[in-house]
């Protein structure tokens, strides 16, 4: 662009080049101090460095996104974890007659993760329905990935359905092994 029809303080050079860009800075510098020895040259970069920065902003934002999602995980397992753990010390009376009774270990643990499982299932068709409604709101910060990308979607519930039992299976594991003359007596 011409400087008489957009003047700035700043002039810019683009060099294309067919090797490395940077290994001709040095070469573009001595003949622009060729024309004019008083020229200051700043700021020599490649178009991959300068579109590397005009990303950084973005960038620092899916990363801080990106911690924060890994830090709800984290909350969310512990939550769950906590959860199923209290209602099945609440439920250890239950679960003691059952396995005086007979039942094997296996139904017990199908017992206790079944109530995490149906914990999770509630979990995701309500987050499910909230992400829907708000990635419109977040299509602006998404760059090759469409607002309402299925697999996404698909990718994100597996990962906290997997969170949601592993965090389920602990207290569900220590269920079985409730010794029922401790938990009769216990009450």
């Amino acid at each position: 662009m011409p400087f008489a029809q957009v003047p700035s303080a700043l002039i810019c050079v683009v060099i294309r080049t067919a090797g490395e860009p940077m290994n001709i800075a040095a070469a573009a510098q001595h003949e622009v101090w060729a024309v004019d020895k008083e020229q200051a040259i700043s700021f020599v970069m490649s178009l991959g460095q300068l579109a590397s920065e005009s990303l950084a902003p973005q960038r620092a934002s899916v990363i801080l996104i990106g911690i924060f999602a890994g830090l709800a995980l984290v909350l969310a397992a512990i939550g769950i974890y906590g959860v199923i753990s209290y209602s099945a010390r609440q439920r250890t009376r239950e679960i003691g007659i059952r396995i005086a009774l007979g039942a094997d270990p296996r139904s017990v643990l199908r017992l206790v993760m079944g109530e995490g499982l149906a914990l999770t299932v509630i979990g995701l068709a309500i987050g499910l329905v909230g992400a829907l409604a708000l990635a419109r709101l977040l299509a602006g910060m998404l760059f090759g990935v469409r607002a309402g990308d299925p697999m996404t979607f698909v990718v994100v519930a597996l990962i906290l359905a997997t969170v949601a039992l592993l965090a389920s299976y602990v207290p569900a594991r220590r269920a079985t092994r409730v010794d029922p003359m401790v938990a009769l007596r216990d009450e």
